[in-house]
């Protein structure tokens, strides 16, 4: 016999509406990004661990550790939503050149601020990566060992989006032999992050534990964008962010 029809979602069924705030903490992500990216970039998890600990290395300004600028560097999205798109504004108006691969991005939003490209031609052209892409089939573990090989020598990986895009020991050892120069990382594949991992005492590493998307003005933009629907509900009106039919 065919497969029983299964019952609708329990909301709907009782005639609840579920809506949601989307875009609250899209700001607040897209400039912890930039926080961590500008960090990974120059080595500012290192020289500040160091000048904790008392130690002042000169070395740090020798050529092959003193970092990179923004302006003139090619820098490659991976999701250009919400975020990575106000990411992708903030570096360009630095002078950097964006990349980005989204297949869902549409073409009027990048005209001007960046370039579509296909994820290999991305990771061999960009000195820096942020990911800014959902979790789904296709992207989990989107990142692992021959992506990070792809990638200049001394480059630098942004992760703020989801800990399943990447493979961190992949990471791990690309930060040992120096394939990575720097990382940062707001989300992790455990979280909180257990005392064995890797990323506690890898090189380079610029770590956040899951605050990204967290500001004063999230709490009040969330507040406003539930008690908006709310009011409308109230007085009978549609919905603006309806998550359910």
């Amino acid at each position: 016999p065919p497969p029983a029809t299964p019952p609708p979602p329990a909301a709907p069924r009782h005639g609840v509406a579920v809506c949601n705030a989307p875009g609250r903490n899209a700001t607040a992500t897209a400039e912890h990004t930039l926080t961590l990216l500008l960090a990974a970039a120059r080595g500012v998890g290192d020289t500040h661990t160091d000048l904790r600990r008392g130690i002042w290395r000169g070395d740090y300004y020798d050529y092959d550790t003193c970092g990179i600028e923004i302006d003139g560097t090619t820098i490659g999205l991976i999701g250009f939503g919400a975020i990575g798109s106000r990411v992708a504004k903030i570096l360009h108006a630095m002078g950097a050149h964006i990349l980005v691969h989204d297949p869902y991005a549409r073409p009027e939003a990048l005209a001007g601020l960046a370039e579509q490209v296909p994820l290999d031609a991305l990771l061999a052209r960009s000195r820096i990566v942020s990911l800014h892409a959902r979790v789904t089939p296709e992207t989990t573990g989107m990142i692992g060992p021959a992506q990070l090989a792809a990638m200049p020598h001394g480059s630098v990986l942004i992760n703020c989006a989801r800990g399943a895009l990447l493979d961190y020991d992949a990471v791990c050892d690309a930060l040992e032999s120096g394939q990575l120069a720097g990382a940062g990382f707001d989300v992790f594949p455990e979280e909180p992050v257990p005392a064995h991992s890797r990323l506690l005492t890898a090189p380079g590493v610029v770590l956040t534990p899951h605050i990204a998307g967290g500001s004063q003005q999230v709490a009040h933009k969330a507040a406003a964008i539930v008690a908006g629907d709310v009011g409308r509900y109230l007085r009978g009106e549609p919905l603006h962010h309806q998550a359910n039919a």
